[in-house]
């Protein structure tokens, strides 16, 4: 499992998971655990152009930076500066966004954290009591493809009790360079390649990537007993691993009578959860998303044994033996 970033709370707002669809368990967070940055009840800081130490090496988007220790005194209010403006789309507040980072302490350029050398962008929520207030406020209204440096003082980091784990005081301005790969919302869809749809004993799953939930047409015939996972729209994203945690788009219907029993679609959320975990709720979509690749959107039709089996949640559409349909969009994997 992958080591959990210092910004993040235990459990990103604005999400559903699968587990409200029966008794798994539903946690976004990836490895040990991350104290949460409190929720801030100061007033939203003042942005300045600086002071902020140079980036000495490492200057292009995607590159490690390598930043020099900050001379003199940092400033008591948020310093951002867009280092690199990128052209793709604006970040709102409550925005996932996908960013590699590197975190440093401002007097001593001790590295607490970074995500390059993971190899892999965090996705984060732009949301209050998500990640440090700092971000929050530097990063609404960057540009995907915007290399952002910011100085975050102590209010709006991690406040008087500091991050004693990662040898953060109380009373250290944390320097970050943030390269914003890419940001997603309620009205994301996955944009990849239309693959036909030639089989019909399976479900026809519509298109569209407006955001919309996209129609399912179920044919009236037995549903397959083995576990189908074919991609509906093929993305050209990294495939997703067993060991990984998806952002997505999803719903779930019952294949005998076609009733939908949780969407994000429409819904004004995104689900997150680790393809482990779902292993304890729903094992036929934990496996039927492994190996398909990011920005795909995916056809899973989930037999009752690796589904709920004889035990379905009460008060559902879900009943003892039912097959399950789903859709899902993979936006990102972490």
């Amino acid at each position: 499992m992958r080591r959990r970033s210092l910004l993040l709370a235990a459990v990103p707002a604005g999400l559903v998971t699968l587990a409200g669809c029966g008794g798994g368990k539903s946690d976004s967070s990836k490895a040990s655990a991350s104290p949460s940055p409190s929720v801030s009840s100061v007033p939203p800081p003042k942005i300045v152009d600086g002071p902020l130490p140079a980036i000495t090496a490492g200057t292009k988007f995607g590159e490690k930076p390598t930043v020099a220790k900050g001379q003199g005194e940092p400033s008591k209010d948020l310093a951002v500066k867009t280092v690199i403006a990128g052209g793709g789309r604006a970040v709102a507040e409550n925005d996932f966004i996908q960013a590699n980072y590197l975190g440093q302490i401002w007097n001593t350029a001790k590295v607490f954290d970074n995500s390059y050398d993971r190899k892999s962008p965090l996705v984060m929520q732009l949301a209050q009591g998500s990640i440090i207030d700092g971000w929050r406020y530097a990063l609404v209204g960057k540009k995907v493809g915007s290399r952002v440096q910011i100085a975050v003082p102590p209010t709006w980091g991690y406040g008087k009790a500091g991050q004693p784990q990662a040898g953060i005081k109380g009373t250290d301005t944390l320097v970050f360079v943030i390269d914003l790969v890419d940001v997603f919302n309620s009205k994301s869809s996955a944009k990849g390649t239309e693959v036909p749809q030639t089989d019909a004993a399976l479900p026809k799953v519509a298109t569209n990537t407006d955001g919309n939930v996209p129609k399912v047409t179920v044919p009236k015939t037995s549903p397959p007993t083995k576990l189908v996972s074919v991609y509906v729209l093929e993305g050209d994203g990294p495939e997703v691993g067993a060991n990984q945690a998806v952002l997505c788009q999803f719903q779930g219907l019952v294949w005998d009578s076609g009733k939908t029993f949780q969407q994000t679609y429409g819904s004004g959320r995104l689900s997150q959860f680790s393809l482990q975990q779902m292993q304890e709720a729903v094992k036929g979509l934990a496996q039927g998303l492994t190996s398909k690749k990011v920005g795909s959107r995916v056809l899973i039709v989930v037999p009752p044994d690796l589904g709920y089996g004889d035990t379905p949640p009460g008060g559902g559409v879900i009943k003892k033996g039912s097959t399950l349909v789903f859709t899902v969009d993979i936006l990102a994997a972490m």
